[in-house]
Order: structure tokens, then C-alpha cells, then sequence
């Protein structure tokens, strides 16, 4: 996970958590999409999916923090403890999201270097394999979130860990994980 935060008159990213586990999206999907599952029932169904095997693909975010002003550029690294490239479709199974404050995640690129609807092309996404970055060109003030990368290649789906919330510069920049 990385956070992107207000601090003075600059931009600043954060990533509390270096490590996300990976898993593909099945169960979350199951469950988002399931309008009639018992609240009961969705909750053991999400234990049982974070539970996961030993087998699960481990996500790794850097660099833990980085500054940056508003119109420069900013790179996430993300990597994988084992290739998302899929052989038959040639495609990596990589998405990137972005999390403001108060806010659903928003998927800003799936399949590694393909931006979703909207998405501003200041906004790139590449890499293969087991490495992939995640470049903010231009950075702009609206650009104040958290950004996490999520594998999609196998299941159980990613365990996303607790999220920074960013603040802005009048109420002292950063504020410490949820």
C-alpha cells in the first residue's frame, strides 16, 4: 500500500505497510456481488478466503515513503513473490488502485500497463513477470491517496492491511495508520 499525502507545500508518499499479501480478487467478488448472503455467513466466508495456504503470492510495495512537489513525478515499485504473467493470454495479472480518503478504492490499471475508464494518462502502469511501477507524471494535488498494487492471478484475493489516511496541510499533514 502507498499513500500519497498533503505535507507544506509539496506532495508526500507514505507506505506503512511495505508487505500486502496477493491473492486474486474470487472471494471478494463473491461476496461484493452476493446482494442476499447473511452478514453471518459473508463474514466466515471472508475468514476462510483471508485464511489462505502457504501457497499464497506475496506482494511487496517500495519505497516506503517518498516526497515529491506537485507537477514532478512519482514511481511505485511493486513485486511479486512469484510471475503474474499468464502464458496462454500473454497478459500479467496486476492491477494498481487508488484510495482517497473516505472513499472505495478506484481501479486505475489492470493487466499491468492498461488504464481503466477515466483514468487520467498522466496515470502509466508497466512492467512484467514479477516487477511492476506504477508512474504518477505530473502529479497533481487531487493525487492525495493511498495506492496499493493487487495481484489477480490466482486465488485467495488480496488481504488488503490497515490503510494511512492522508490529511491536508492545515491539519498537519499525515495522520498515523487506522
Amino acid at each position: 500500500m502507498f499513500c500519497i499525502g498533503s505535507w507544506g507545500h509539496g506532495l508526500v508518499a507514505q507506505s506503512p505497510i511495505n508487505r500486502v499479501l496477493g491473492m486474486g480478487p474470487g472471494c471478494i467478488r463473491r461476496v461484493t456481488s452476493s446482494k442476499m448472503v447473511p452478514q453471518s455467513n459473508a463474514l466466515l466466508f471472508l475468514v476462510f478466503c483471508i485464511s489462505g495456504v502457504s501457497g499464497d503470492i506475496v506482494m511487496t510495495q517500495s519505497p516506503s515513503s517518498v516526497t515529491r512537489s506537485i507537477g514532478e513525478s512519482v514511481t511505485i515499485n511493486c513485486k511479486s513473490s512469484q510471475s503474474l504473467l499468464y502464458s496462454s493470454n500473454q497478459k500479467n495479472y496486476l492491477n494498481w488502485h487508488q484510495q482517497k480518503a473516505g472513499q472505495r478504492p478506484k481501479l486505475l490499471i489492470y493487466y499491468a500497463s492498461t488504464r481503466a475508464s477515466g483514468v487520467p494518462d498522466r496515470f502509466s502502469g508497466s512492467g512484467s513477470g514479477t516487477d511492476f511501477t506504477l508512474t504518477i507524471s505530473n502529479l497533481q494535488a487531487e493525487d492525495v491517496a493511498t495506492y496499493y498494487c493487487q495481484q489477480d492471478y490466482s486465488s485467495p484475493p488480496t488481504v488488503l492491511q490497515p490503510r494511512t489516511q492522508t490529511s491536508s496541510p492545515g491539519q498537519g499533514g499525515l495522520a498515523a495508520p487506522a
